[in-house]
């Protein structure tokens, strides 16, 4: 379930940070607990540019094992003013994580985020998942519906929301998973917090600008022969999903579908120095009372990342992601083994509202490079910078965008 779009950047560009400035300290780490205080400065396409500082401590067991990742920080953003946030995350045996976010800022922004996730219960029979968030996310941008939305129309919004989560899978094989969970989320439209149009205002008529109340009911179909869930180095991927969702904000809970099927392969080389990753995406969302922000849509850390989160909407899409991951360094960081990577790739999507022949026509296509700091088997680090027309864009977060 992917909650955020904001807040993780900062905790990629904490990982960073830390990870390249130990690799500056001299002599060995002794400690099982490892802290720096350092400078948090990033720049992002919606959020704008910040700077500040943070303390990430590294709590590691005396085999090395990681436990923990604590990082408060403090910064200042251009768009939303001072803001302070506290991240916590606890890594277990068997890929259990718990992960708790909670920040807020001078203007408009808060966010508190819990999950929790068992990859392996009950001896690996079952797997689950379950959190909750509420955030207001006050750079959130709207150009319109469809594939060829201009860049003269973005207007700005913030998105009041509340999600909460759950998933419970049954592993048919080592590889083979079927799912089942639902999710809930209710939004509310309001004014944002930068110069731009508020889209309320601009696009009133546009479903969903009222808010909405959503439960979705999902079945999930997993294959995965990945060698790791968070840092996997060989094997293929693939999810499938049918979902039934409610909307109790528009009259008598209609309800629409949603579709998706993602599937992804690693070809490592001989020694695993260099893996080239595959992905392609289709999504679909068939019914008349689709909010714009459950549409399909590209733009962001994880599809098309040469454009803002949201960049294109509308009610499917398909994407495809080629990316060379190419090792270029490991060293012994805060008492654990960190693994640095360069990752130039190419992003190519397109959204549209119906299945034609020339669906296979004019795609969008973002180049770019990717910069990693990788914890094995927990923890990844990203910077990701792709190009596109319109200036190109700069995400980082705590995991692979695929």
């Amino acid at each position: 379930m992917p909650p955020d779009h904001p807040h993780p950047l900062l905790a990629g560009f904490a990982l960073g940070g830390f990870l390249f400035l130990s690799l500056l300290c001299h002599g060995p780490v002794s400690a099982d607990v490892t802290y720096f205080p350092l400078p948090a400065v990033s720049t992002t396409k919606n959020d704008g540019s910040e700077g500040g500082f943070l303390v990430p401590t590294l709590v590691t067991e005396p085999d090395g094992d990681l436990r923990y990742i604590i990082a408060p920080m403090f910064v200042y953003n251009t768009i939303v003013g001072a803001k302070g946030s506290f991240n916590l995350f606890r890594y277990e045996p068997g890929g259990k994580e718990l992960r708790f976010i909670a920040s807020a800022a001078e203007k408009i922004e808060r966010r508190v985020l819990v999950s929790y996730t068992d990859p392996a219960f009950r001896q690996g029979r079952y797997a689950y998942s379950v959190g909750g968030t509420y955030f207001k996310n006050a750079t959130m941008r709207f150009f319109g519906i469809g594939p060829e939305t201009p860049e003269g129309n973005e207007t700005n919004y913030t998105a009041r929301e509340f999600r909460a989560w759950w998933k419970f899978g049954l592993y048919l094989n080592e590889v083979t998973q079927i799912a089942v969970g639902q999710r809930y989320r209710d939004v509310r439209v309001q004014p944002g917090a930068t110069d731009l149009p508020y889209t309320a205002d601009r696009f009133p008529k546009e479903f969903g600008i009222q808010g909405a109340s959503l439960l979705g009911h999902r079945a999930t179909f997993h294959y995965d022969t990945r060698d790791s869930l968070v840092t996997p180095t060989i094997g293929s991927y693939v999810a499938a999903f049918a979902e039934l969702v409610q909307n109790f904000r528009s009259g008598d809970a209609p309800t629409y579908q949603r579709y998706g099927l993602d599937m992804r392969t690693m070809i490592p080389g001989p020694s695993k120095r260099m893996i080239l990753v595959v992905r392609g995406e289709v999504q679909a969302t068939f019914g008349e009372a689709v909010p714009y922000y459950e549409r399909s849509s590209l733009g962001g850390q994880n599809n098309l990342r040469g454009y803002g989160v949201d960049r294109f909407i509308d009610d499917h899409l398909i994407a495809f992601n080629i990316e060379q991951r190419i090792h270029m360094l490991r060293a012994r960081v805060a008492n654990v083994d960190a693994d640095f990577e360069i990752a130039p790739f190419v992003d190519m999507g397109k959204v549209f509202n119906t299945f034609r022949k020339d669906v296979l026509k004019d795609y969008q296509v973002t180049p770019g490079i990717g910069f990693r700091g990788i914890v094995r088997p927990s923890v990844v680090g990203r910077v990701d910078w792709g190009y596109s027309p319109e200036g190109g864009a700069v995400f980082a977060g705590l995991d692979f965008p695929f």
